[in-house]
């Protein structure tokens, strides 16, 4: 038999989970629970916090100490817990919808402060529990209820949103690239700062029934057609660029002091008075 020894990770009792047949959130919860086994993190330790939609049902699926908030509020909720404990390795949960909606602000200062999170953002490119609306990611020209004919607003790039917000570990990958999934985690887990990691997922029912675009398995043949490795998208002309192509890898890594680092320079200053 194979080992899965990562199954250890899971709340047994409360499986199997409501997601949908095809749906692509339980192959990123599975690489993350991956990473952390590789991270050898200990799950006494580990908090995973989540907000509200699809994505964020994973953590009352994940054996540690979990915390599901309210919408789009997981990353203040973590950044309290990481403030109050910086010991801890603290995991955020969350949706395109949950993180770039009405959690925008709190995705956008928890960049800015440098807070020492882990942030994977499920993209499903729609709100899939709540009705099927069109999200701040939903791809121009792709229909929602709230968009009939086809989307006309603007899509986020939630990768180059976080870098401009101060994030300093930035990647993509997808549901299909499940070794280089877990690797980009694993790369946001090693880093001191705010960790940002995209993973596209599939979601056959809201998104997929809605846009004709097939069965589970024809949307993540989608993403291994068109996903292209940073290093050769680097290196493609403008031209080469076209639509429906996307980069996937690490965008952006740096070092610089995190938030409960800065926060203990401001008690030693108060503490001296």
């Amino acid at each position: 038999m194979v080992e899965r020894s990562y199954e250890t990770y899971f709340r047994q009792n409360r499986l199997p989970h409501l997601w949908c047949p095809g749906c692509g959130n339980g192959i990123v919860m599975k690489a993350i629970v991956q990473a952390i086994e590789k991270k050898g993190w200990s799950q006494d330790n580990t908090v995973i916090v989540s907000g509200i939609g699809c994505s964020s049902r994973a953590s009352g699926y994940m054996d540690f100490d979990t915390l599901h908030t309210a919408h789009g509020r997981a990353i203040p909720f973590a950044t309290g817990v990481k403030m109050a404990n910086p010991n801890l390795n603290v995991v955020v949960i969350t949706g395109d919808g949950d993180c770039t909606a009405i959690g925008g602000n709190h995705f956008i200062h928890g960049c800015r402060r440098n807070v020492d999170l882990t942030v994977i953002l499920f993209n499903n490119n729609i709100y899939g529990m709540t009705g099927g609306q069109a999200s701040p990611m939903t791809p121009l020209g792709k229909k929602a209820t709230t968009a009939p004919y086809g989307s006309i607003d603007r899509p986020f790039d939630a990768c180059k949103l976080a870098e401009a917000a101060g994030a300093t570990y930035v990647a993509r990958s997808t549901a299909f690239h499940v070794q280089h999934l877990v690797k980009m985690i694993e790369g946001g887990m090693d880093n001191k700062g705010f960790s940002f990691i995209e993973a596209l997922v599939q979601c056959p029912t809201a998104y997929g029934r809605r846009n004709k675009i097939g069965e589970p398995a024809k949307m993540m043949a989608w993403m291994r057609d068109n996903a292209v490795m940073k290093n050769v998208w680097d290196k493609l002309d403008d031209d080469k660029k076209v639509a429906d192509k996307f980069p996937i890898g690490l965008f952006y890594k740096t070092e610089t002091e995190t938030y409960d680092q800065s926060y203990n320079h401001v008690k030693e200053i108060a503490g001296s008075l």
